[in-house]
Parts: C-alpha cells; sequence; structure tokens
C-alpha cells in the first residue's frame, strides 16, 4: 500500500513511487538479474506502468534467485 509520503514498503527497503496514488495497493513486479545483482522493480497500478527502480538483489532481502 503506498503511504502518505507516496513509497511503499518491501522487506523494510522502501520505496519511491511519485505517480502512485495515496492509499492504493499497487503491483510490484520483480525482475532479478543474477550477474550484476540488481533487481528492476517495476511499479504497477490497473494495468498502468507507474516506473521502476534498479535495487540491489541483497536489499530486497528476497529468497536466493
Amino acid at each position: 500500500m503506498v503511504n502518505p509520503y507516496r513509497k511503499v514498503s518491501i522487506n523494510n527497503l522502501e520505496l519511491k513511487v511519485p505517480a502512485a496514488p495515496l492509499q492504493e495497493r499497487i503491483q510490484l513486479r520483480i525482475i532479478p538479474d543474477k550477474e550484476s545483482g540488481l533487481s528492476e522493480v517495476r511499479f504497477w497500478y490497473r494495468d498502468e506502468f507507474l516506473g521502476s527502480q534498479k535495487v540491489k538483489n541483497s536489499d530486497l532481502n528476497l529468497v536466493q534467485f
């Protein structure tokens, strides 16, 4: 859910989503790249692409890819 600062949190990592509507649930699509150690997190709201950010895989603290 997008907080009043237009950020979403995943495993204690906050990501800015400037175009997201406040207090709404958005969809995160994570595309990992094992070679570079980065993942691209894409933000979607009702089939509308809001933007993306690159994040270190270790910062996401998810299951190993």
